[in-house]
């Protein structure tokens, strides 16, 4: 089941992005006193009582040439779209502007919760002014300061009323998979190949699906699985389409809801920065990962073709080394049918459980292959390794003192964790612990 997502709208330098990082716990967004600088993160996931969410960062969604006030607009257009919960962040040192009341009306309109958050409101003398904001008709507004961190819990405490209390029935046994990438990288062709029917419209133009679409279907040996169309874009037209960030933030959504993930490269474009951004999303987020290079049809081929893209690849794409790499074509399905069995096999790799005993003479050869290192004349004492859970397969390592574990050596026994067992397609994670 997807998180639900909390969107911040409001006009530009009123504090957005210093909330979203007080929400999400840490400095993600860029900010400084200047309207129109965030440029980095816009999505990311937080958790105020005890419940995880997405938040997202619309001033970081930028709309090129779009006017001022019409940046604004369609900012808070994504937002209504995208969000289950709506934080409307305004100034209470310049009071209500014609760009609040824009938004507002906007929001008004949108029958979602929206909460009035008026920032910078420093001191207890300033809450006095913040009663011109009632005039905006979105309810009682909430005095925050987001660079000291005032107020912020009790807007939060109000956006964890509105979330949805009901549970998605979900089939332990369908394994949940989505296709992620660039525009016009070949997405909507991918799928259509894969179910062997038109179910979404194919183009050769960026941005052309609208409507997001999940499919189930069968494998001839029976293994359920639920594809989730990434390309869908579920209004209208440019305002979607005309910025990168925005289909990043939609591939995240997607991969929320994945088990796997398919990153799909255009073999015609190769790797753009892009494509690495969005697979770091997924690595980060844990799931299972398959890079698909379609388009392979349309490359004039010579010896080592396939072999030096795949170099390439896994140059550009260091930290994932564990992910297989396939080539095919949407449009002469070569190689499609080998996709769903690809896809179980990391599924069932994901799951994969070691029994500790066996895990444990692993960890010791590799110790005694390559001794623990020692950092100021003390050295790393590893006592004891157990799997922890799975989807992505996790392992705790009991240790002496958990600073020693440099990460180096982490990698090291992760490495040889991977050679003794079959974990292709997904992350693992080491965690040091320090032992009572």
């Amino acid at each position: 089941m997807a998180n639900p997502t909390i969107a911040i709208v409001g006009r530009p330098n009123v504090g957005k992005s210093t909330i979203f990082n007080r929400i999400a716990g840490e400095r993600i967004s860029i900010v400084e006193d200047t309207p129109g600088v965030t440029r980095d993160r816009i999505y990311t996931t937080g958790e105020w009582l005890g419940r995880e969410f997405s938040i997202i960062d619309t001033g970081g969604i930028d709309l090129g040439d779009e006017p001022f006030m019409d940046q604004i607009k369609h900012q808070a257009e994504i937002a209504i779209e995208e969000a289950d919960v709506i934080i409307f962040v305004a100034s209470g040192r310049e009071g209500v502007t014609d760009a609040d009341e824009l938004v507002a009306k906007i929001l008004y309109r949108s029958n979602k919760p929206v909460i009035l958050a008026v920032n910078k409101v420093d001191n207890p003398e300033m809450r006095n002014d913040i009663y011109e904001f009632y005039a905006l008709g979105l309810g009682d507004p909430f005095p925050i300061s987001g660079s000291h961190g005032l107020g912020i819990g009790d807007v939060l405490d109000e956006a964890v009323k509105h979330f949805s209390t009901e549970i998605e029935d979900e089939d332990e046994d369908t394994i949940k998979f989505s296709l992620i990438g660039r525009p016009n990288v070949g997405k909507s062709s991918l799928i259509n190949a894969i179910l062997g029917e038109e179910r979404v419209i194919v183009s050769d133009i960026e941005g052309t699906t609208r409507d997001a679409i999940d499919t189930y279907f069968e494998s001839e040996e029976g293994q359920k699985f639920l594809m989730i169309d990434t390309a869908g874009m579920r209004k209208r037209g440019k305002v979607y389409e005309s910025t990168e960030k925005y289909s990043v933030m939609r591939a995240m959504r997607a991969i929320e809801r994945s088990d796997i993930v398919l990153m799909v490269l255009n073999a015609e474009e190769g790797i753009r920065e892009q494509d690495k951004k969005v697979a770091g999303y997924a690595h980060e987020a844990g799931r299972g990962i398959i890079i698909v290079v379609n388009k392979w049809d349309t490359v004039e081929k010579e010896t080592n073709t396939m072999r030096d893209f795949e170099e390439e690849i896994r140059d550009e794409f260091q930290y994932l080394d564990y992910a297989p790499i396939i080539f095919v074509s949407a449009l002469t399905k070569q190689r499609l049918n080998k996709l769903p069995e690809l896809i179980e096999t990391v599924s069932m790799n994901q799951n994969l459980r070691i029994p500790s005993a066996l895990l444990n003479d692993v960890v010791m050869d590799a110790i005694a292959i390559n001794p623990t290192p020692t950092d100021k004349g003390k050295r790393l004492k590893v006592f004891y390794a157990t799997q922890v859970a799975v989807k992505p397969p996790t392992f705790v390592i009991f240790v002496n003192e958990e600073e020693l574990m440099h990460f180096s050596y982490a990698r090291f026994l992760e490495n040889q964790i991977r050679k003794a067992f079959t974990f292709e397609g997904t992350p693992i994670k080491i965690i040091p612990r320090r032992r009572k």
